[in-house]
């Protein structure tokens, strides 16, 4: 099964190029010209963006080098103690809605310092790969169509990102029967 599925990857990816070239020659389209309108357009897009990103990143950036995003670590690390998630996470938690960069390197520090089979290995890979990066989603996408008032997504994304904090740490431990 595994080598069935392994030689099927590897012809999905050309077959749809072939698919989408065949697919435009019957009907008639120029597929480089249409290619390049797209390119145009992502072009425009991504120029349109670069002020929100940018904005995003130096605010990031001052929450980190002011101390912040410490001090707000401290704080909430009673509660977070209650809910089992240990204070070596924290950070990753509170950085993982603002940038996955950020978050990643954090993610991959802890798996460094701990082993990637340790539960705060198994439960920084499981919110990495279950949470979004909430502020970059909508500082990203929602600029990019020109939304300025999004103040229930935020809340929305800020929920997801609690309740996939919450699941993984319940997850990991039934799971892995770790962290118990």
């Amino acid at each position: 099964m595994y080598e069935l599925i392994t030689q099927l990857s590897r012809w999905v990816v050309p077959g749809l190029i072939a698919i989408v070239l065949v697919t435009a020659w019957v009907r008639r389209v120029n597929v480089f010209e249409v290619f390049v309108a797209g390119a145009e357009q992502g072009f425009s897009t991504a120029i349109r963006t670069i002020p929100y990103l940018v904005a995003m990143l130096v605010a990031i950036h001052i929450f980190r080098a002011s101390g912040a995003m410490q001090l707000m670590a401290q704080a909430l690390a009673p509660w977070l103690a209650w809910i089992g998630l240990p204070p070596e996470l924290l950070p990753h938690a509170i950085m993982r809605p603002l940038s996955g960069g950020a978050a990643l390197g954090i993610a991959t520090d802890i798996i460094a310092r701990y082993g990637p089979d340790s539960f705060l290995g198994l439960l920084v890979s499981t919110m990495q790969g279950t949470s979004d990066t909430t502020f970059y989603v909508l500082t990203l996408y929602f600029g990019s169509v020109g939304i300025v008032r999004y103040r229930y997504s935020i809340y929305t994304g800020l929920a997801a990102d609690l309740i996939t904090l919450l699941a993984s740490i319940a997850v990991v431990r039934m799971a892995f029967h770790a962290g118990l």
